[in-house]
């Protein structure tokens, strides 16, 4: 058997470096109209890319997000989950058989479960998808896609999402021991900016629930300025009242910079075990010559260090430097903190009713 599951309480989920595979994530999503339900499975070692991902039995946790789509539907969704990640050549055999092994512990009006896969894509250490200033291009057509990953499996039954739902791309950055060489191995423009907001006078201070408006305010500002579909102010407050505090659960911090009592960015920077993440940032069009973001993100990036991270997560960004890519400004900007460039597999479907996914799915083409 390549796997196997067994119910857990979704507050006993282990803590872990991906933030939306604990319980934390759980809670803050209950909000949103979600059902969280846990399981520990137990895989076999031999398909693992890492045998040190698991525990000697080969136990690892698992968040799923169960939505209904009606009355009398719904979906499961697995935010950046299994964590568990197998050799390339298993990736297909090891979800068809985790769907299968859940689906007796799902709903039984489920019509398909989503994997939002943190895996490494597959196709992102391949020579022949990068332009030749060594530009990643992307995945190739979804039918190619779709056959690799379904090539020995029994059903022949894993489909590409539509869309995509968490980032398919990011920066990791190593956090090293000493500022000097956090400092040293990002971009010299990087670096300078981050001294002059610092000479001038930008002040970076950690803040609650009491500040949420003024954070709101900065982030429908940065919203509006980019396009960019907006949150309620709910969704910040319960990620600022959900969290553990405590060392060894998830730590919420809103951290927001400042010049003479003008605050002019601001951001929330989530800890968990023993990675740091940017997960929102808003800035104001107002006194962009500070550059106070530079020094929003440099505390964070101090701050997930004494904490004990080992990296730090960017949490999103274009998959290369084409200029016509919305996220082409963000992707320069965290690009000069020095990060090494990731892309994940992004959504997948394993289908339960097939007449009744086909249905949604034309439906969520359409928009």
């Amino acid at each position: 058997m390549i796997c196997s599951a067994e119910t857990k309480e979704v507050n006993q989920i282990s803590t872990t470096n991906i933030l939306p595979q604990t319980s934390f994530w759980a809670r803050v999503k209950d909000k949103q109209g979600f059902i969280p339900t846990g399981f520990q499975l137990t895989v076999s070692r031999d398909i693992l890319r890492e045998v040190s991902q698991v525990d000697q039995n080969g136990q690892e946790d698992l968040l799923i997000l169960i939505k209904y789509l009606s009355a009398d539907r719904c979906f499961a969704y697995v935010p950046y989950g299994p964590k568990l990640e197998p050799k390339f050549e298993n990736q297909g055999i090891f979800l068809e058989s985790l769907s299968e092994i859940l689906k007796p512990h799902l709903p039984s009006n489920c019509v398909f479960i989503r994997y939002d896969l943190a895996w490494e894509n597959q196709w992102a250490v391949e020579d022949e998808y990068y332009d030749e200033d060594g530009h990643w291009m992307g995945p190739p057509a979804t039918q190619t896609q779709e056959f690799r990953l379904n090539f020995s499996t029994k059903n022949w039954n894993l489909k590409k999402s539509p869309n995509d739902s968490l980032p398919k791309n990011t920066f990791f950055l190593p956090l090293p021991k000493e500022e000097k060489d956090l400092l040293y191995a990002m971009r010299y423009n990087t670096r300078y900016n981050i001294r002059q907001a610092i000479k001038k006078g930008v002040e970076v201070k950690e803040y609650g629930v009491e500040m949420l408006d003024i954070w709101y305010e900065l982030f429908s500002e940065t919203a509006a300025r980019n396009d960019m579909s907006i949150l309620g102010k709910d969704y910040f407050r319960n990620l600022l009242t959900h969290q553990d505090n405590e060392k060894d659960g998830v730590r919420v911090s809103l951290l927001m910079a400042e010049y003479k009592g003008e605050f002019l960015a601001a951001m929330f920077l989530i800890l968990s075990h023993k990675r740091g993440t940017y997960l929102f940032g808003a800035s104001s069009s107002d006194k962009k010559h500070l550059r106070a973001s530079y020094a929003l993100q440099w505390e964070a990036l101090k701050m997930a260090k004494d904490y004990g991270c080992q990296e730090y997560d960017m949490f999103g960004c274009a998959p290369n430097l084409d200029q016509s890519h919305p996220l082409h400004g963000v992707h320069l900007y965290k690009k000069g903190f020095g990060g090494q460039l990731f892309h994940r597999m992004g959504c997948w479907d394993y289908p339960f009713i097939q007449e009744d996914y086909e249905l949604y799915k034309a439906k969520e083409m359409n928009g």
